[in-house]
């Protein structure tokens, strides 16, 4: 397994562990839903969405049975995925403190962890158009007109 597919997948984790500990401490302490969208992001984008890029990196490509696309992007994704994930999370975790001042935080994590997203979308898309050119035979296949033609003939 590839160290960045662990990586995906040991990232959900953690921010699995800190979604669960988040939502525990907001239980204690009632006053702390005003952290609910961080917490949210924890779980979903944080534990679902980076065991789905970790698990999606190492099924997809053996499914189509082509190697993938780039191993570079796939790290990159990484670093931009996290990186947005926890200024997204900064940003919420200061917006009942600092209001709107938070937008800039939270928006620019959003961007990092939205051109992650679509540099996966991409890396596997070549990924499968790779595989599909050659599974794609060279010569043009006879087309069902031309040999039920032949065959009535």
């Amino acid at each position: 397994m590839d160290w960045y597919v662990k990586a995906f997948i040991r990232a959900s984790l953690v921010w699995f562990a800190l979604g669960i500990t988040l939502g525990l401490a907001m239980a204690i302490h009632p006053e702390w839903v005003v952290y609910r969208p961080a917490h949210a992001h924890m779980n979903v984008v944080g534990f679902i969405t980076m065991m789905v890029f970790g698990v999606g990196y190492q099924l997809l490509p053996r499914l189509f049975g082509y190697k993938l696309h780039s191993r570079g992007l796939a790290v990159t994704h990484w670093w931009l995925a996290n990186a947005g994930l926890a200024l997204m999370v900064a940003g919420f975790m200061l917006s009942p403190h600092i209001g709107v001042r938070s937008a800039p935080v939270t928006s620019t994590g959003g961007l990092l962890f939205a051109l992650g997203a679509f540099a996966f979308v991409y890396n596997l898309w070549r990924t499968f158009n790779a595989a599909d050119a050659r599974h794609r035979p060279t010569s043009e296949p006879p087309s069902p007109t031309r040999t039920l033609r032949t065959l009535d003939e």
